[in-house]
């Protein structure tokens, strides 16, 4: 029973984390209206030693799961139309499976843009801890070992932020004005489809700020979450921020959060809402000559019990603007002491 939940929140959490590719091909743009394609690939060789679980080996994803993503958009007069869909894939099949590769959708939305900012309407990422996750410097490598799961690692997810699972959402997006931009949605509730407790929709907004300055950068986050829990019926909030600065290849990130009745694992699931939970995660970093090294630290406490941590260091080298290669040492511990040691080495692709 308890590998078949790991297994189930190792999937659940496959679901959903995102970093879209920084050079999307181009394969219709005529009238006005532009078609473009854009793609992730990524394995790693893992071994991994629990101390309960024992030790093991695998060829099998990092953070992110493979993805295809298809963009549109359309000029027509004064607004912008368009859209994304991306297919989320798992490399690792079920246990027994000859092959039975799981496709995720996980954006399928549509976009109104103009001078009054953007409406999007659809399947996306949630606002709540967005920037702490794509913040991540450990977004293209492994992160949290999870020994006798499927699917992807975990990233700093339960070690640092919870996860801004996609959901139904519509959500309005500001001009950016002098550096700042402020999100609002409203998001599908954490019951879905299911009567009772829990079935008031989500509210979640983030506010960011980034500036320039002579040799580096400056970016800053405020994002909150509030709603009903699908256990008790009771309120839920929580409040996720964090800042970066980064200067001559040097870069400093520090997040956090601090919730009530909101899961540490997944930031669209409640609990009771009186289940309290905070974290913080710390990363710095140095780039140059296309070598960048990663230190990491996160943890996170669940009603003041003892915080599952975890540190990390990692290595990426950018063969080109497309392939990285990626050495990675994660040493994650539980609140009741368990510990555990990953070695991952591995490479990603993007376009």
């Amino acid at each position: 029973m308890k590998n078949n939940k790991a297994k189930l929140l190792a999937v659940a959490v496959a679901m959903g984390i995102s970093a879209q590719a920084s050079a999307a091909i181009e394969l219709y743009n005529q009238d006005g209206t532009t078609f473009s394609a854009d793609g992730h690939f990524n394995a790693f060789y893992v071994n991994t030693d629990d101390d309960t679980a024992g030790d093991q080996s695998r060829v099998r994803m990092g953070f992110l799961p493979n993805w295809i993503g298809f963009n549109v958009s359309k000029q027509i007069d004064d607004l912008k139309v368009g859209g994304r869909s991306s297919f989320w894939v798992t490399i690792n099949d079920g246990t027994n499976s000859v092959t039975d590769t799981a496709i995720d959708v996980r954006q399928f939305y549509g976009t109104v843009d103009g001078d009054f900012g953007q409406v999007l309407f659809g399947k996306d990422f949630g606002l709540y801890a967005r920037t702490n996750i794509f913040s991540d410097e450990l977004l293209l490598g492994t992160g949290l070992p999870q020994i006798n799961s499927g699917g992807v690692t975990f990233g700093n997810i339960s070690v640092g932020y919870p996860y801004a699972t996609p959901n139904a959402q519509i959500t309005y997006r500001s001009p950016v004005n002098n550096g700042f931009q402020v999100a609002v949605g409203i998001l599908d509730p954490d019951s879905g489809e299911t009567a009772g407790a829990g079935e008031d929709a989500r509210f979640e907004a983030e506010a960011t700020y980034t500036t320039d300055f002579d040799g580096g950068m400056f970016k800053a986050w405020l994002g909150g979450a509030s709603g009903e829990s699908n256990t008790d019926g009771g309120s839920v909030e929580g409040l996720a921020y964090g800042a970066r600065i980064a200067m001559a290849g040097f870069q400093f990130t520090a997040s956090g959060f601090d919730q009530e009745g909101i899961s540490s694992v997944l930031a669209d699931r409640t609990t009771g809402s009186n289940v309290d939970s905070d974290g913080y995660l710390v990363q710095a970093s140095y780039g140059a000559n296309g070598h960048r090294v990663v230190l990491s630290h996160g943890e996170t406490e669940v009603n003041g019990a003892d915080a599952q941590e975890m540190q990390s260091i990692a290595y990426f080298y950018d063969v080109n603007s497309s392939l990285k290669l990626i050495a990675e040492y994660d040493q994650s511990e539980t609140g009741s002491g368990n510990e555990t040691d990953q070695i991952a080495i591995g490479a990603a692709l993007s376009w």
